[in-house]
């Protein structure tokens, strides 16, 4: 396949594909010509590129991911896992807090002990994050 049929598949423009190549993650073969040449292979892996960068991974990261017996690669996905139960925690906790306010009784949220504890923690996050 050339370049631009995989870009529209893909639903990327010609760029990126060409500097995903450039940064090594996925290469595609050449013609003799020397055109760019993608194989179905290379259409999925540039599918698990995009799938990597959909939960955050960058270039140099995916390129350890993609390939099973790079070493590094582990610690890659478990730190992404980790920002993402962090993330998730996070929103847990602002799920609960929104709920809570939104059925709050104090005619200040400011007089509520629950929204003041949310506050109270977050702002501690913040501070420890700054440091």
């Amino acid at each position: 396949m050339k370049i631009g049929e995989v870009a529209a598949r893909l639903g990327v423009a010609t760029h990126v594909l060409r500097h995903w190549e450039d940064e090594g993650v996925v290469v595609p073969d050449r013609t003799s010509s020397g055109h760019r040449d993608y194989a179905e292979e290379h259409l999925r892996r540039l599918r698990i590129v995009q799938s990597c960068q959909a939960v955050g991974l960058r270039l140099a990261e995916i390129r350890l991911v993609l390939h099973h017996d790079q070493q590094g690669r582990e610690t890659v996905i478990d730190r992404r896992l980790d920002a993402i139960r962090r993330q998730r925690a996070e929103l847990e906790r602002a799920e609960t807090f929104l709920t809570h306010v939104r059925t709050c009784r104090h005619d200040l949220v400011t007089r509520c002990a629950a929204c003041s504890a949310y506050a109270r923690t977050e702002r501690a996050r913040e501070v420890t994050s700054d440091c």
